[in-house]
Order: C-alpha cells, then sequence, then structure tokens
C-alpha cells in the first residue's frame, strides 16, 4: 500500500468512497481524479485531474474507483489492472465483517453493513449502506449491493448485478450475471436469465410471470 490515494470519479458515490477513505485513516493525502473539469474539489479534496492522468500516479498513489455504475466501474478497474496499480479494498470502520470473508481489490464495504462468515466477495464490488449479506455467500465481480439490501445464507450473485435498495434474496438462491434487482423486490428463486426484476415475488417486466 502507497502513502496515496486517488479516487477515479469525485461525485456522490466517489464522495462516499473518499469519507471512508479518510476514516480509515491509512493515507497521508487522499484526491480525486475527474473527467469533468469544471470540478476543482469534492468533499473538500483538491481534483488533481482527470483519467487519462493515472498512469504517471501509478508509482506514487493506490488508486480506487469511485463510480456506482457496474460497467463502466468495470472497464476503468480492468484498464487499472493491465497498468499494474495498486487497487486497495475499502471498509467502513463502522461495517461488521466476519471470519473467513474475502474481499477482492476494488471492493467497498460501507457504513452498517454486514458480512457474516465464509462470504466470497469479487473485485469492484459495491456492498452498500447498511445492507447484510449472510453467511457462505459468493458475490461475484462488479455486482453493486445497495443500501438496505440483505441476503440470506448461500446465495450466489452473478457478475454485474444490481440489487435496489431494500431488496431480499433468501437462502440459497442463485442470480444469473448482468440482472437488475428492483428497490423492495423479494427474490425467492434462482434468476437464470438476465433481465430486470421488480416485485415480490420477483418477476421479470419484460416477459409476464416468467422468473
Amino acid at each position: 500500500m502507497k502513502n496515496k490515494l486517488l479516487i477515479i470519479g469525485a461525485s456522490g458515490h466517489g464522495k462516499v468512497v473518499a469519507d471512508i477513505a479518510l476514516k480509515m485513516n491509512r493515507w497521508q493525502s487522499v484526491a480525486f481524479l475527474d473527467d469533468d473539469k469544471r470540478i476543482k474539489s469534492s468533499l473538500g479534496l483538491e481534483v488533481i485531474g482527470t483519467s487519462c492522468d493515472v498512469s504517471k500516479n501509478i508509482e506514487t498513489s493506490d488508486i480506487f474507483v469511485g463510480i456506482g455504475n457496474n460497467v463502466i466501474r468495470e472497464k476503468i478497474q480492468e484498464m487499472l489492472e493491465t497498468l499494474g496499480a495498486s487497487i486497495p479494498v475499502l471498509i467502513h470502520p463502522n461495517s461488521v465483517i466476519g471470519e473467513q470473508v474475502m474481499l477482492g481489490a476494488g471492493t467497498v464495504v460501507m457504513a452498517g453493513a454486514i458480512i457474516n462468515c465464509c462470504t466470497k466477495i469479487g473485485k469492484g464490488c459495491i456492498i452498500n449502506t447498511g445492507s447484510t449479506i449472510d453467511h457462505d455467500n459468493l458475490i461475484e465481480d462488479y455486482v453493486h449491493i445497495s443500501p438496505g439490501v440483505n441476503s440470506a445464507g448461500n446465495v450466489k450473485i452473478g457478475k454485474g448485478t444490481w440489487l435496489g435498495i431494500g431488496s431480499t434474496v433468501i437462502n440459497n438462491v442463485q442470480i444469473t450475471e448482468g440482472c437488475k434487482i428492483g428497490a423492495g423486490a423479494v427474490v425467492i428463486k434462482d434468476i437464470k436469465t438476465t433481465d430486470v426484476y421488480v416485485g415480490i415475488p420477483a418477476k421479470t417486466i419484460n416477459r409476464k410471470n416468467v422468473t
């Protein structure tokens, strides 16, 4: 780990990421890169350049992608990995992490989140405010777990899936990659087709009564 942290993205999600980094108290300095040149500072921290400036900071800084969109976050993090960047894991001090939990590079765990034992979370994931992930979950790369999501035991969530605020996944359920689960939805059985799912129980909005 290096003494400086650069966060790509200075908007809403990036600010929360920066706040966590500051509370971790591991870096001597924290700053942003953002492609909107009108933004000069965020959360009282300086925006020192754009994403094009990443390469010249690789040797001196840890770099974290503070962008909420799963697809964009994956694209940028994969680029960082090809450049050999040091990509940390950010964990809010007020989260709870159980034993034998694995967190991939570029994942952030926000305030009030609980991750129980023997869960594996891939790289570039967002475990958002007040969410709970129970034992033996497998959360693949670039998943976004929104605030207040509850995932029971032995759940698998596929790469790039987004779980909307307050949604629930019961135990022993698998959700395929690239899905969007609407706010407040309750997933009670396996989701095998990439789509948008809403309601209680969760059903696709594109094909009647198919889950």
